[in-house]
């Protein structure tokens, strides 16, 4: 894969245990859920090291101190419907008032292109971090229409978060949106015919949610 100055792929042994146990196809819906969100958080602490901080005064039980805390309300996370639904509570856990928007989209099985049907994001939201989370990046379709319709509403400061991504995928966000850092646990091989990751772990949605 070529390499692109706005893309960072985590290369750590603990998020490449929990990858491989994702993977598997006899890991059942609940274990997979809990892995997706624990990749997250591990994801996450990377991820949002620049968030946005004040300087505050903290009194210890000896002294008053200035202390750094993140700034309060800078941090939204827009899961892209419906398997980024699945990385919410990841991210949660080390955001806990991060407000949430959401952005429905559906793959066009012709011609693999997303179409949205869905956007309910928080007001102010053009002031915020945004974090734009999807367990895969496939086509990358979804990821540009997700960040088009966010810079739309005056989004600025944009990042993507997804567990594995496709070589294809990645270069068409890192080309169409330099300005946009995308983050990715690790990187597979290629698309298939249908647009599906090889080796991948199948369908996100379907494994989080035990539609299939």
């Amino acid at each position: 894969m070529k390499q692109f100055k706005n893309v960072v792929v985590f290369d750590h042994p603990l998020i490449k245990h929990k990858v491989a146990i994702l993977r598997d196809e006899n890991t059942d819906m609940k274990k997979f859920r809990e892995l997706v969100e624990e990749i997250t958080t591990l994801m996450t602490y990377e991820s949002l090291k620049d968030a946005p901080t004040v300087q505050v005064k903290v009194k210890t039980p000896l002294e008053e101190t200035e202390q750094t805390m993140i700034k309060e309300n800078s941090i939204c996370i827009v899961p892209i419907l419906r398997a980024g639904l699945g990385m919410v509570n990841g991210v949660h856990v080390l955001f806990p008032t991060a407000k949430v928007g959401h952005i429905g989209m559906y793959r066009n099985e012709k011609t693999l292109e997303p179409v949205v049907y869905y956007c309910k994001l928080p007001e102010g939201i053009d002031k915020k971090v945004v974090l734009v989370i999807d367990p895969m990046l496939a086509t990358g379709g979804s990821a540009c229409d997700a960040i088009d319709l966010l810079k739309q509403r005056g989004c600025k400061r944009i990042k993507l978060m997804s567990i594995i991504g496709a070589p294809e995928g990645i270069e068409r966000v890192a080309t169409t949106h330099p300005d946009v850092n995308i983050y990715v646990s690790t990187v597979d091989r290629q698309l298939n015919e249908h647009g599906y990751i090889l080796p991948g772990l199948g369908d996100a949605g379907d494994r989080l949610f035990g539609t299939k």
